[in-house]
């Protein structure tokens, strides 16, 4: 099963579900499929949140992001990342853990390369 075709909408529609056991962090999943684990969302964080009981984050999985809003601070890093900025990690690179003293929102895309 592939992901479910999508015309223009307003991503509002999707509910916002918290998904870790971090308070503040949450995801609203536009399109999955459920088979394979990829994935589109927008992935919120509340003001205060701090990702760092998920510890540092390695995935067998592309992500590709794009932050629409706010700012999010890589605690490993110690560098902040905010708005109009991108990312793109392969499968194994280690992120975060992450801090958002004012709240973010970030578009996702995941996927398995060949």
């Amino acid at each position: 099963m592939a992901k479910p075709e999508l015309e223009f909408t307003d991503y509002r529609k999707f509910e916002a579900k918290p998904f870790s056991k971090v308070e503040g962090l949450s995801e609203r999943v536009i399109a999955a499929d459920p088979e394979t684990k990829v994935a589109t969302r927008i992935l919120q964080f509340e003001p205060g949140t701090d990702t760092s009981p998920n510890g540092v984050q390695i995935h067998d999985f592309w992500e590709e992001l794009y932050i629409i809003e706010g700012s999010i601070i890589d605690l490993n890093l110690n560098e902040e990342f905010s708005a109009g900025m991108v990312a793109c990690r392969p499968p194994g690179m280690k992120h975060g853990p992450w801090k958002s003293p004012n709240g973010c929102k970030i578009f996702e895309v995941r996927y398995y390369a060949k």
